[in-house]
């Protein structure tokens, strides 16, 4: 099921009208969960970071041991072919994915000789700049490398993501700031989460149990680059809870601050909204 409009389904070698089918029953992607995706963005006839949303899927296809059939250049050149099929002032989530289809005689390890791919393209309005996020607290953590693939980008992690936002939901808060294995802060259920206190910005050091994501590479080269110090560090609940201005990054919405996390309350802040102004210059200036 979509949640955009004006759909374009690249698979087969061609484009097609709609989100068509692509993978059946017996895929091993279908019945193993062996699915990997990325999510680029194309707004205001520029499509920024889209060769590292294209080269990330091809990594996170080989984390989960499937073979990648499609090079970084090929699959950008295919993306904007099918971008043609709309007008710059749409907004485009452009979502390229792998999934394996044959699997070994135990039918569990994915086989590198059958490799279904496809990418989506779907009309999804970007939030409005006045757009803020509420956090609550979730009993699920992320996981480690040891028990799931979270250097990948992969379906399979989602479903405990939504169980995050199920249970912070229910709460009256629209996402869920997560802990890792040990307890320290690593992210939201969909998103990556910085903080500001005492003139800097600071933001979960990369450990393993998240995707440091490729909007959240962006917003640090931007926040140095204006002079202001970004630390990536070890956090706590406590952290946040005495930030001065928190806000979460990622590709659907790139920034959004956060006004609540359970009972402490902050208002949107002037790094944020610097960080909006610098990302959303920088987007107008790519080429496409």
């Amino acid at each position: 099921m979509s949640i955009g409009t004006r759909i374009s389904t690249y698979f087969d070698g061609r484009w097609h009208d709609g989100d068509v089918p692509v993978m059946r029953a017996a895929d091993h992607g279908s019945w193993l969960g062996t699915s990997v995706f990325d999510g680029a963005r194309f707004m205001n006839g520029r499509a920024p970071d889209l060769a590292a949303h294209c080269d990330r899927v091809n990594r996170s296809a080989r984390a989960l041991m499937i073979t990648p059939t499609v090079t970084t250049k090929q699959m950008v050149q295919i993306i904007r072919d099918g971008l043609g099929r709309y007008g710059p002032e749409e907004a485009v989530y452009i979502r390229p994915m792998y999934w394996a289809i044959d699997g070994d005689a135990t039918a569990i390890v994915p086989q590198p000789d059958a490799t279904g791919f496809a990418i989506s393209l779907e009309v999804i309005p970007l939030a409005p700049p006045e757009a803020t996020l509420t956090l609550g607290r979730t009993r699920f953590r992320r996981p480690v490398q040891e028990n799931a693939v979270v250097d990948a980008k992969a379906g399979c992690l989602y479903p405990n993501n939504a169980r995050m936002l199920a249970e912070v939901r229910g709460r009256g808060f629209a996402n869920a700031l997560v802990a890792d294995m040990l307890g320290n802060v690593a992210e939201t259920a969909t998103s990556n989460i910085f903080m500001a206190r005492d003139g800097a910005v600071f933001t979960p050091a990369p450990n393993g149990t998240f995707l440091s994501g490729i909007t959240r590479a962006r917003h640090i080269t931007h926040l140095r680059a204006e002079g202001i110090g970004v630390h990536e560090a070890t956090l706590s609940f406590a952290d946040f809870e005495a930030a001065e201005e928190v806000f979460a990054t990622g590709n659907m919405n790139k920034i959004t601050p956060v006004t609540a996390f359970e009972d402490t309350r902050y208002q949107p802040g002037p790094v944020a909204r610097r960080l909006r102004e610098m990302y959303w210059d920088w987007a107008a200036s790519e080429p496409f």
